[in-house]
Parts: C-alpha cells; structure tokens; sequence
C-alpha cells in the first residue's frame, strides 16, 4: 500500500471519529453548570438516555436537584399503547414523582410547576406532525411561559430531518395530533421547533417561552441517524420510523398497520383486501392493545424490504382502489391526520400522486421559508 493511500485513509478514519454525532444529553459539561444548585424537573421517556444510563440517573448521581418527572404518551418507559391513557405515578427506582402529560391534562398544571426553577427536555423525537411528541413540547412550553419557568432543551438528531413533505395543516383540523400549520414531515429537530413554536407566537396568548438550548455536535440534517432505542413501542426499527409519516395516514382508515404483529408499520391490510400476496394477524400485545382486526386475518402488503424513505402516496392510494367498499375506507380520524380538505377529494376523485402533491406546493413554499429561520444545523 503506498504511503499516499494509507495517508488518505487516515484522514478518512479520523474524519469519521470526529464527524460522530452526538446527542446534547452527551455533552453533559455544557448543560451541567446550568443546573447545579436548581430544582430541576425533566421531561423524558426511555430515549432519554446519556449513553447506557438514563438521564434521571445521570443527573441524581452528578448531584443535580430532580423534583419531579414529566411523562408524554406511551409513558415514561415507553410502553403504554397509542391512546392508552397514562396515568400519573412514582419511579420504582428514584421515588420521584411521575406526571403524566397524556391523561385528560396534556398541560402542566401551575402546581407542578411550583418550586421548580427550571425544566429539563430530552425526548427523541421522528419528526413527523402526528407523532405527538411535538404537542407534549408545546404545552410544556405554554406552562413554562405561564410560570415564568425556564426550559432547557437537550436536542436531538431527527431521523426523518432530510426533507420537507405533506400537506400542511389547516388549522380547522387542529388536535393534540396536529397542532400547528407544518407539512407532516417537517424537517426540524425538537430544539429548532421549540424555536418556531415561540417565533410564530403558537403559544397561548402569543406567550414566549424562555428556552436555552444544548445542540447536537457534529449534525446536518442531511446526515442519516440510526435511533438506537425504539422511541415508541410500535416504531421498533428504522424502517418503521422511515415509513411511518407514510403508513401513519391508515389509521385513519380501515386498514391495520401492523400493531399487534412484530413489524408494525411495515405491513398494510385488511379483512376483505382481496390479495394472496401476503397475510398477517395482529394479536394482543405489549405496546398493542384494544386491535383492529385482532385475531383475523389480514390481506395485504409486506413492506419490510421496502427501500422507501421518504414520505409517499403510493401505498395508500393503492390500498384504497383495492379496497372493495370505498365509502368505509376513511374515517373522521384521517382529517386529523392528513390537515386538509382536498387529499381526500382527490383520493377519491383518482388523482396520481405527483397531482396531490402538486397541491400541497404553493403551502410547503411558504412553509419552507418559515422554517429558514429557526434552523439550528444545515441543510
């Protein structure tokens, strides 16, 4: 080997060591200082880990004042069902209080908020609008504003940050699963949507949250990132997180994405899909609970080598001519989710994928230009 290519490949392989990305819950020395001597309250869930141990861990042992934790949906282990209600509780290891933000309250109340000087969010997140994730930050944000409590954002990389797609949201469709006007995949980590959420004056009475933020070392959006702990019991690999802002629009429909199976949103059917290509049958389970379709037999398509990675129409348009009774297809629960009034007509009407999202451009322009300004990493 010439003494050219072995200096080449050093250059390569150190390049690599340096260029690793690292999540700010890592970079302890930078946000350790900000909580000493406060009482702290953090907002987690399982991904909230600092390497091999959790952040809660992490923070108790390094002497920092944890008061109490704060829960999103799924639960602060992260294996409740979608929907379950999450009731509030104490961690068995800490005996710090848990409060959960995804029962009937998706809010802090100012009482829990009480005696705490500043609050802690480490969440991974996979940036799409219906991933609920994003609601539970902007009530936090709403309460932290409301009582003059400061919030320290730990950011994380966004699995799908590559690109911008979807209609964005008509705010007539506005629910805990879609609650600003962004595109369903918005291409934003949690720290520069926190940013948006306060530039826009999303807020209650266009409040501002005091935010600090610890960013993520050595990341662009154009880098890909491999979640390492499943951020939500049925996202359990990569190519469920890649095909979720896709397959997430059939649970508003009749059609079973695969809860109940081992490869949810990697698999589409139903019941009456007249196809031999492939059957599945969801039964109960950790994580997936109260099934459609639990027990029978579903037809339809297995999506586990798919080589998709970005946002697409296909398979719901698909699925839907396939489907033999058109008018039980969608339910009230899919205008949530897609935010908009003609994705459905035009459904409906035959319209060809690129003539959807032709649709959505004028909208995801705009949007676009928006986002410019709060963006933390490169494109």
């Amino acid at each position: 080997m010439s003494k050219l290519l072995i200096f080449v490949l050093l250059i390569f392989v150190t390049n690599q060591s340096f260029s690793q990305i690292i999540p700010a819950s890592e970079l302890t020395f930078e946000y350790f200082p900000l909580l000493k001597g406060k009482n702290v309250a953090v907002v987690a869930n399982q991904t909230s880990m600092v390497e091999n141990t959790h952040l809660i861990d992490t923070l108790i042992s390094s002497g920092i004042c944890v008061k109490k934790i704060f829960c999103p949906e799924h639960g602060f282990r992260g294996n409740a069902d979608a929907g379950e209600v999450i009731q509030s509780s104490k961690d068995e290891k800490t005996g710090l209080q848990i409060i959960s933000l995804y029962n009937k309250n998706k809010k802090p109340y100012p009482s829990d908020l009480q005696g705490i000087d500043i609050v802690v969010f480490d969440i991974q997140d996979v940036g799409v609008r219906f991933y609920t994730f994003i609601s539970t930050l902007h009530y936090v944000m709403e309460a932290c504003a409301e009582n003059n409590v400061q919030l320290l954002i730990l950011d994380r990389p966004n699995p799908n940050a590559r690109y911008v797609d979807g209609p964005v949201l008509n705010i007539k469709y506005r629910s805990f699963v879609g609650l600003h006007p962004i595109p369903i995949v918005y291409g934003m980590t949690i720290a520069e949507y926190a940013q948006m959420i306060n530039g826009e004056g999303w807020l209650a009475k266009k409040n501002k949250c005091n935010i600090q933020i610890v960013k993520c070392k050595n990341y662009s959006h154009n880098l890909l990132y491999n979640l390492t702990i499943k951020p939500s019991p049925n996202l359990p690999n990569m190519r469920s997180v890649y095909l979720y802002p896709s397959l997430g629009l059939f649970e508003g429909t009749c059609i079973s994405v695969g809860r109940g199976t081992d490869y949810p949103f990697q698999v589409i059917g139903n019941p009456l899909i007249n196809s031999s290509y492939f059957c599945f049958v969801p039964q109960n389970k950790t994580g997936a609970k109260n099934l459609i379709f639990q027990n029978q037999k579903c037809y339809g398509f297995d999506l586990r080598q798919s080589t998709d990675t970005i946002f697409t129409l296909k398979y719901l348009i698909k699925i839907y001519n396939l489907y033999p009774d058109k008018e039980s297809f969608f339910n009230s629960f899919f205008q949530k989710l897609i935010g908009n009034d003609n994705t459905i007509l035009m459904i409906k009407e035959g319209k060809t994928e690129e003539q959807i999202k032709n649709s959505w451009q004028p909208e995801l322009k705009i949007f676009n230009e928006i986002r410019k300004k709060y963006l933390l990493y490169s494109d």
